[in-house]
């Protein structure tokens, strides 16, 4: 087995699995298992100093919607988002949004 195959399946088999690190949410009206990664949005907030979204995660790239550009809105379980990024590698997509907030 290649290890491209390797990582496929670790990736449907592991990464997204409810009973180890997935969970599923609503994205632009479907249900879906999703990754959400705390951990990284709180290393870029430490790095860069600033916000650069409120949250963070990952999904199968088959399982959402047509890839969408930055400062679209993107629709998280009923809350709208604006995209910051849109990140794709070995089959998975790496989102991150923000909420628009008015003070």
């Amino acid at each position: 087995m290649t290890l491209k195959k390797i990582m496929a399946n670790d990736v449907q088999d592991l990464f997204f699995n409810l009973d180890d690190f997935g969970e599923t949410h609503e994205v632009e009206g479907a249900e879906i298992d999703i990754v959400i990664d705390r951990d990284e949005l709180q290393k870029k907030k430490i790095e860069l100093g600033i916000t650069e979204g409120d949250i963070l995660f990952y999904a199968r790239k088959d399982d959402l919607p047509k890839r969408k550009s930055p400062g679209a809105f993107i629709n998280l379980d009923g809350r709208e988002y604006i995209l910051v990024d849109w990140v794709e590698n070995l089959g998975v997509s790496c989102l991150t949004l923000k909420q628009n907030r008015s003070i």
